[in-house]
């Protein structure tokens, strides 16, 4: 546990003594209101006083909200359960749903993979391709839910696998060595494809991404480059390219399908002369509400594009994965609502 981790729980935890001792002296609903905004304003502010960034502080607010209110409400329940049982009732109902999503959040979700099959069709091909759609693998520790998913892409035997940024994140020299870990793994099973396997460049690979991928047939594309692959067209976009809203970008061969592969979904923004563009990156939000989507996509896409297929004005479709890890570092290690993804595209003439 880091240090502002350790301070922050320390001091909510003297706001949890506090505002219970004094709810035992004003044993009334409205106080325990009152009292309940009051910890709300000091969970905020000390959440931006110790996070680091903007990660660092939602990971604090993940503590508030999971561990600190639930604390609150259950020692409310039990002060108010003689002179307010409704009220107090009410508490530990709450106090429940917020465990409740907690635990799916933190412990069910991140690793209840969805394997998502997606057909398109189109004239412009002969015979089928199926196209795996790899993103945001995004591990600090690479273990057997990484195997099974990888090994899942090879058992499916897809014509072609895209590989959509964010392998690895965590710091030097762990960082190196479960790029390694990967590298072994991939090259023990056989990653590859009749079609090629291409990876492009997330924010989160950072110095000699491509290691990764040495010694196995993996196309590691970190400049913008375009490929002629069976019937298709292949560009990948690099890092920067793929933000950038306004990208004007061309098919060298219109009568080819065209596809793009990118980290993130920006480059959908610009002039994009292609038939699908695949990307990851927003990880779906990783935290989705009923009729409001997700909270937050780290994207300038509408939130509407932030997941899933979409049908581009243009008459392109854009393909967002929410990929298969989730933020590490500092960030809160959950998934609600949002299951991650792997995705198949089958293509049908």
């Amino acid at each position: 546990m880091s240090l502002p981790v350790l301070v922050y729980n320390l001091l909510m935890t003297v706001a949890d003594a506090a505002a219970l001792s004094w709810l035992s002296r004003r044993k009334t609903a409205g106080t325990l209101l009152r009292l309940g905004m009051l910890e709300s304003l000091a969970a905020l502010a000390l959440a931006g006083a110790l996070g680091n960034g903007f990660f660092g502080t939602a990971g604090l607010l993940a503590y508030a909200l999971f561990v600190h209110a639930v604390i609150f409400l259950v020692g409310a329940a039990a002060v108010l359960r003689r002179e307010c049982p409704g009220t107090a009732l009410s508490a530990i109902l709450l106090a429940l749903v917020l465990a409740l999503v907690a635990a799916d959040a933190f412990w069910v979700e991140p690793a209840r993979l969805e394997v998502s099959h997606l057909q398109v069709s189109t004239a412009r091909l002969s015979r089928p391709v199926r196209i795996a759609v790899v993103a945001d693998l995004q591990t600090d520790a690479f273990g057997a839910y990484e195997q099974e998913v990888l090994r899942r892409v090879v058992e499916e035997k897809p014509d072609l696998i895209l590989l959509a940024g964010d392998y690895v994140q965590a710091e030097s020299p762990r960082h190196e060595e479960i790029q390694r870990e990967l590298g072994d793994y991939l090259r023990r099973i056989g990653f590859a494809a009749p079609l090629g396997v291409f990876a492009v460049q997330g924010n989160c690979d950072v110095g000699a991404w491509q290691q990764a991928f040495a010694g196995i047939p993996v196309t590691a594309v970190d400049q913008t480059r375009s490929f002629r692959v069976g019937e298709l067209e292949l560009t990948c976009l690099s890092y920067h390219d793929s933000f950038d809203g306004n990208l004007a970008l061309g098919a060298s061969d219109p009568s080819r399908y065209h596809v793009v592969l990118g980290h993130s979904p920006n480059y959908a923004l610009g002039r994009i002369d292609a038939d699908l563009l695949i990307a990851g990156h927003t990880h779906g939000g990783q935290v989705r509400l009923p009729w409001l989507g997700p909270l937050v996509t780290l994207s300038r896409v509408p939130r509407s594009w932030a997941a899933g297929l979409t049908e581009l004005p243009g008459g392109a479709k854009l393909l967002v994965s929410r990929g298969i890890g989730l933020e590490r570092g500092p960030a809160p290690r959950l998934r609600f609502l949002c299951r991650p993804e792997l995705v198949f595209i089958d293509l049908e003439p």
